[in-house]
């Protein structure tokens, strides 16, 4: 992986890390959000780090910031704008230009949306683009209604040659897949001069350690370190790492094999029991004892830090339009990048095309001809630990929340 330079930022107070509007998507760490800035290219990407998720299964949100040949700066997925948050980009600002534009390049994640209309209030001189098949629940409401400036507010053009960045950027939208009560649509961009791919949701890399945001803060990652409620919490790089492991396998599949849930009755039993230190988080409520086996499931789930399709995309999501997520990951693979940048897990990756486009492979029907090339280039997630997840999507499918998937594709999981 890239090691991208960390610029120092100031000890900020909690007024500083405030963000007002936390109870519109009422997640982890609520409404005190640390940032992080970070230089991936000299004087030219800088990524700023927060991190949400729910009960302390933690990972990073990313957004990218991006000189512009022309002067000032292009903002893809913004987030949080803290007092902290803004005052980084402000100092970006005084060295580069103002900010431009505003990215919202997702139709699905409220991780990511509840944060535009606040941000574009701080930056009035930007012009905010967003992914088409924008929708809301249970009404579908106009975009200023949810807070996006009407006046300075348009979906992105099908072509990226017809935007007004479209000299610097390539962008390709992936067709809105219909999911019952919403619409999954992504934009990536990839900007020519730097030859760095940007992407939202699809693609992440899951690294052996934790990403240095968590770092800063760790208590999430010790928390899930434990075995069980009674074990102490320790702070340590090997529970670090542990924890961190646990947490992906947590974010990525909800529930793997080698996690055993407790009844209600057994954790309030067992947090009685639970050090002081503990109780301090969720009252020491630990409603699950983590078994044999969940290394090997990292490992599986991480494969050596290769690109990959998160396994609830891949189960949920992604296998309602095999032929659509296809197309669009093959005019993705036709442009030259080296690096890549999710919004997710960890940043920068070292991708190319070649490498992006094999982690598209498990969506592709299997047949006699190629049933060996895909398992090589795409390894295949352990049926034990999707169990939950294809329980979902029964149970979504059944009551007609969501569409089957296509029966183009087969679930490529271990036999």
């Amino acid at each position: 992986m890239i090691q991208p330079k960390n610029l120092h930022n100031e000890s900020p107070s909690l007024r500083d890390r405030f963000w007002f509007y936390w109870f519109l998507v009422p997640i982890y760490p609520f409404a005190f959000r640390q940032t992080l800035r970070l230089e991936v290219v000299k004087e030219q990407i800088w990524i700023f780090e927060q991190v949400q998720g729910i009960f302390k299964v933690v990972v990073p949100l990313r957004m990218t910031v991006l000189r512009l040949a022309a002067g000032g700066l292009l903002v893809y997925a913004p987030v949080a704008p803290t007092a902290e948050c803004v005052r980084l980009l402000r100092e970006l600002e005084i060295e580069y230009g103002d900010v431009q534009y505003l990215i919202l390049p997702t139709s699905s994640g409220l991780e990511h949306k509840v944060f535009v209309g606040p941000f574009a209030r701080y930056f009035p001189k930007s012009q905010v683009y967003v992914a088409p098949s924008q929708w809301s629940f249970p009404v579908k409401l106009p975009l200023s209604w949810l807070g996006f400036p009407r006046d300075r507010t348009q979906v992105l053009p099908d072509r990226s040659d017809e935007a007004p960045f479209g000299s610097e950027f390539d962008y390709a939208i992936l067709a809105p897949i219909k999911l019952g009560i919403g619409i999954f649509s992504e934009v990536a961009f990839y900007h020519r001069r730097s030859q760095t791919l940007l992407v939202t949701d699809t693609i992440i890399s899951i690294p052996e350690d934790p990403p240095q945001i968590l770092e800063q803060a760790p208590d999430s990652l010790l928390f899930h370190a434990r075995d069980s409620a009674q074990d102490p919490i320790v702070d340590s790089p090997a529970n670090r790492r542990k924890g961190w492991q646990r947490i992906c396998l947590f974010a990525l599949y909800f529930s793997p094999s080698s996690l055993n849930t407790l009844s209600w009755t057994d954790t309030f039993r067992n947090a009685k029991l639970a050090s002081d230190r503990s109780k301090k988080a969720y009252f020491g409520l630990y409603p699950f004892n983590w078994q044999e086996g969940w290394q090997k499931s990292f490992a599986k789930l991480r494969s050596d830090g290769q690109l990959r399709v998160a396994p609830i995309l891949q189960t949920l999501i992604l296998n309602r339009a095999p032929q659509s997520v296809l197309a669009w990951a093959e005019t993705i693979s036709q442009w030259n990048f080296t690096r890549i940048i999710p919004a997710h897990f960890t940043a920068p990756i070292n991708g190319d095309p070649v490498a992006f486009r094999r982690a598209f492979t498990f969506i592709e029907p299997i047949s006699p001809f190629n049933r060996q090339r895909l398992a090589t280039y795409s390894p295949p997630l352990p049926a034990e630990d999707l169990e939950l997840l294809q329980q979902i999507d029964r149970i979504l499918v059944k009551f007609r929340i969501s569409p089957p998937r296509s029966k183009e594709t087969d679930e490529n999981t271990e036999k």
